[in-house]
């Protein structure tokens, strides 16, 4: 199956970088102009990016929770009903909202219902993109949780908490997160960031310029996956992430990221 080509819709989007000057800067209208620009198909990929931000914004509304991202697909009133009756999420993620609201129904039979909720969403989250059409989503989906459960399993080593409770999913890297006493968790070889998130997490006592360090890890590498796409969804897909990351750092102030 040949990939649609935007020529036109990539030829128009704006260029940002991690310091840019964001007067001006709105995700959600750069997100819903291209929503209106690629197929149905392509958009279900888009929307599935942006299926990470339903997931934290369940995850708040069932703890009580005021705070919601605005980078979901859904406002917290359509999630609210949402939540109640699964329909347009995910289906892995509705099949876990099903299993933990009917712990006795059938769908709570496929699931570990011992397991944290939020830790169980997130799994099933990342589940969904590693069947995801487009190959950028796949690799960027299995980046982020790695880097994700490297931050978390460094910061739980830190802390004296088991590093097995913090990490999400499981695979060879999460193996050695949860049972390596390494420095480097054994896999310097095999994830060429880990020492600048490790030294990042560890060593840099201000907490913004923490995150800018392991957001400038996210910004490469989302770059680097669509090397060699120029005008398809993956490069689409690369320009959002990066929006997203600009879109973090514009509702991000000293206070809000010692909240964080």
């Amino acid at each position: 199956m040949f990939a649609t080509e935007y020529y036109c819709l990539v030829a128009g989007l704006k260029e940002y970088s991690l310091d840019a000057d964001t007067k001006g800067f709105d995700a959600k209208a750069i997100v819903g102009e291209i929503l209106d620009g690629v197929s149905a198909s392509d958009a279900a990929q888009v929307r599935l990016l942006y299926g990470y931000y339903d997931c934290e914004n369940i995850a708040s509304l069932r703890a009580g929770r005021s705070a919601h991202n605005p980078l979901g697909n859904f406002t917290r009133e359509e999630l609210e009903e949402e939540v109640k009756a699964p329909k347009r999420l995910p289906s892995a993620v509705g099949r876990v909202l099903r299993a933990y609201a009917d712990p006795e129904g059938e769908d709570a039979e496929e699931l570990d219902m011992n397991r944290p909720f939020e830790k169980t969403l997130m799994e099933a989250y990342y589940r969904q993109c590693d069947g995801a059409e487009s190959r950028f989503l796949r690799e960027w989906s299995l980046f982020d949780r790695t880097l994700r459960n490297v931050a978390a399993a460094v910061t739980a080593r830190a802390a004296g908490r088991p590093v097995e409770e913090t990490v999400v999913g499981d695979g060879d890297v999460v193996e050695q997160l949860s049972r390596s006493s390494a420095a480097d968790f054994g896999l310097r070889g095999e994830l060429p960031y880990i020492d600048a998130v490790i030294a990042a997490v560890n060593d840099e006592a201000n907490l913004l310029e923490k995150e800018h360090k392991i957001d400038l890890i996210r910004w490469n590498e989302a770059e680097e996956l669509a090397t060699f796409d120029y005008f398809n969804i993956n490069t689409i897909l690369s320009y959002l992430v990066r929006i997203n990351i600009v879109a973090r750092w514009t509702r991000l102030d000293e206070k809000r990221g010692r909240e964080m």
